[in-house]
């Protein structure tokens, strides 16, 4: 994906970037937002218009295959004084500075790269939220990350769950509900 300044850049002017677009080699695919591929996976969208955002919640537990559950929005997590995002399709996340940046992995979704917190960051923000979740959807959620606990990486989840807020509550959540 490339900005519209990027392309101007790469093709030399405007008037060859449309010719591109016309010639369907280059396609808008939001405001501002040019891809050389028709189609753009959400995800990989919103993760390169909002650059220092991570994806989390709902979507990340989707793409972490955590659930068949395909999200409405794309949850986005943003340190606190970050500017609102107002974009109807994304759900936004404010995060205290230095929890913000633990668990950020750059995977790969269908060529592009996508900001997501790892399986084990997840699990701490699953926790976190549990009480907003629908039951059903959590406990899903939770079964899932029992039948992979062997692949997690456990010094990961304690050092997460430290970290974050209410740390105590959610070890005794992950204690009583995951191990």
């Amino acid at each position: 994906m490339k900005s519209r300044e990027e392309c101007i850049r790469e093709y030399g002017s405007e008037y060859f970037v449309e010719k591109k677009i016309e010639e369907g080699e280059l396609f808008k695919v939001a405001k501002g937002v040019y891809s050389e591929n028709k189609y753009v996976p959400d995800v990989a969208l919103y993760t390169y218009k909002y650059p220092n955002a991570v994806v989390t919640m709902k979507t990340a537990f989707f793409y972490h295959g955590l659930t068949d559950v395909i999200p409405d929005e794309c949850d986005l997590a943003t340190k606190r004084d970050a500017a609102k995002i107002k974009d109807e399709k994304v759900k936004q996340y404010f995060v205290q500075d230095d929890f913000f940046d633990e668990g950020i992995e750059v995977t790969e979704y269908k060529g592009y790269d996508v900001r997501i917190y790892n399986k084990e960051r997840m699990l701490i923000e699953l926790v976190r939220y549990k009480s907003k979740l629908p039951f059903d959807y959590y406990k899903e959620i939770i079964l899932n990350y029992r039948k992979m606990l062997p692949q997690l990486n456990i010094q990961k989840i304690q050092d997460y769950a430290l970290m974050s807020p209410k740390s105590n509550k959610v070890l005794e959540i992950i204690q009583m509900e995951v191990f």
